[in-house]
């Protein structure tokens, strides 16, 4: 090949690529939304695997007064699932009785009294509408301002925080599971 297509084919690649609009090159929309999607994916797997391999006896447990039992960090997941959406401008379920603009709502949600299947039965029920939620957020969006806890936010770093709350409570779940002798299912 000579030297001047040698260079001229990647180039070509490079052209084409940036020509298609980030929302054609992922089908969930943005690059940061679909990026965002996939990591939701993947900690919903491994929370509800998780949740379903603690036993029922050990989901009102709780590592010490005043902290969230297995259950209650479970239903607390779900709640925020449907919070941090509705706070963005994609409402809940009323069945939920959560609002986006008032916290209490999740709050009430989270202090439902619940058995495990009912608890596992909320948290894929909430991470469906929240993956649904972010693949319908435009990305011509990601940048609209969003209140949320008494902060002024756009709505990509809402997004963002919603992601890093589930990695925070998938980290609580496997010290709780570990703490009982139980192992993550993928570890």
């Amino acid at each position: 090949m000579r030297p001047l297509l040698r260079a001229t084919v990647p180039a070509i690649g490079l052209l084409v690529a940036l020509a298609v609009p980030a929302e054609a090159q992922h089908p969930h929309g943005s690059s940061l939304t679909a990026d965002l999607r996939e990591d939701v994916e993947q900690l919903e797997k491994k929370m509800v695997d998780l949740a379903r391999a603690i036993p029922e006896d050990k989901f009102g447990w709780r590592p010490g007064a005043g902290v969230r039992s297995v259950s209650e960090v479970l239903m607390h997941v779900a709640a925020d699932n449907y919070l941090l959406p509705a706070a963005i401008g994609f409402p809940a379920d009323p069945a939920t009785g959560v609002k986006g603009d008032d916290y209490n709502t999740a709050l009430a949600f989270e202090k439902r009294t619940v058995n495990k299947a009912q608890a596992i039965a909320e948290m894929e029920k909430s991470f469906a509408f929240l993956k649904k939620s972010l693949s319908d957020t435009p990305a011509d969006k990601l940048g609209a301002p969003v209140s949320m806890f008494g902060m002024s936010l756009t709505s990509q770093k809402a997004w963002i925080l919603a992601t890093t709350h589930l990695h925070e409570h998938l980290g609580q779940l496997i010290a709780y599971a570990r703490t009982n002798g139980i192992a993550p299912p993928w570890s």
